[in-house]
């Protein structure tokens, strides 16, 4: 099945059966290419003696771990194919995985992200505030999974403005113009769970205590990139979202989980607190001792699995951090396919997300 045919397909709407098979025979179709035009891919599967065809399901595609790509050039496209190169989020001194993109998986990844964010927010672009500074997809020194975030999600908007100057303090005159241009409407806010703590909400309430005040009631917050600082810090994700709407009246916020290592296949938080699955990705949660597949409500090491990668291998990915896959086809909210939580990251496993790796350097 081709992948624009996938697209067509509303994101949370086919239930566990009707997904399994479609997740089959895309993830044997993209086991199979990248074994015909990965050198090293190919190797490792030799190496277990993996033969797609005798696939039934999707769940006996064997994964890379995801640190291979800090360790090893992955691609399935020539050098001239090669349209970019996103890199991950790291600490001073941390190896960075990366990744190599073609025009066809570059476009394939923007367009997932499109269907799944705006199942959330609507089609409609609006005014869109973005919490973070401008030079971070200006200056390409800085361009990571932290700029390329930023700059995927300002597909969403229009009159797209920066929260914070280069020097990361809060632009006041800037922010209030911005929300008495838009008066009344709905506004898309974006940016790093961290970041928006650190230089976006402890402004907001320093400023209140001058009388300064936002409204910010009619804002629709995503967020993501880790929470490890926060958590060091007390924060939980309800005293995140209380606190926001206590200083300007936020109220709509989803946080979101997804990879530099599968772009676009991002998992959104729905209403309920609940991570889910898409159609175009799936998570499987996995036992240490054994990689055995845990039952519901058991946490276990996460497995990510996206249809989109075609110009690299990354279409079955054990990643480094902890969840637990909650139920499938009956979340409240009402979208089908699996939802889940994030516990963290694994002991001794590297700090590696956009707002945890800022975290990590900030003084």
């Amino acid at each position: 099945m081709d992948y624009k045919d996938i697209l067509e397909i509303s994101p949370y709407s086919l239930n566990r059966i009707e997904k399994g098979r479609l997740l089959t025979d895309r993830l044997k179709e993209l086991s199979s290419y990248h074994m015909e035009n990965c050198l090293e891919y190919r190797a490792m599967m030799k190496s277990i003696n993996f033969d797609s065809e005798r696939i039934e399901s999707y769940y006996d595609i064997p994964f890379l771990p995801v640190r291979l790509f800090k360790e090893m050039e992955l691609k399935s496209v020539t050098d001239g194919d090669v349209f970019k190169v996103i890199t991950s989020s790291g600490t001073t001194g941390q190896a960075v995985s990366k990744i190599y993109l073609d025009r066809l998986t570059s476009s394939n990844q923007q367009k997932t992200l499109v269907k799944i964010v705006s199942s959330f927010t609507g089609a409609a672009r609006m005014p869109m505030l973005i919490i973070d500074c401008p030079s971070v997809v200006k200056n390409r020194l800085m361009f990571s999974a932290r700029g390329a975030g930023i700059l995927g999600f300002s597909i969403f908007g229009r009159d797209v403005t920066y929260a914070l100057d280069d020097d990361m303090n809060l632009n006041v005159e800037g922010v209030l113009e911005f929300l008495e241009n838009h008066k009344g409407e709905n506004i898309l806010m974006f940016g790093f769970t961290f970041i928006i703590w650190q230089h976006f909400y402890k402004e907001l309430l320093r400023l209140r205590e001058d009388k300064i005040e936002f409204d910010f009631s009619k804002g629709i917050l995503i967020h993501g990139g880790g929470w490890k600082k926060l958590v060091t810090e007390a924060v939980s994700q309800q005293d995140f979202h209380n606190r926001l709407h206590e200083v300007c009246g936020l109220d709509s916020i989803h946080d979101y989980y997804g990879m530099v290592e599968q772009t676009g296949c991002i998992y959104m938080q729905c209403e309920y607190g609940h991570l889910h699955a898409s159609v175009f990705s799936d998570i499987i949660t996995r036992r240490a001792g054994d990689f055995s597949v845990c039952d519901y409500g058991e946490p276990g090491i996460i497995q990510v699995l996206s249809m989109i990668p075609h110009s690299y291998p990354g279409h079955s990915l054990l990643t480094e951090d902890e969840g637990v896959v909650l139920g499938e086809d009956d979340c409240p909210c009402g979208r089908k396919g699996k939802y889940f939580k994030v516990i963290g990251r694994l002991k001794n496993a590297e700090i590696r997300g956009c707002s945890d790796t800022y975290a990590a350097k900030f003084k």
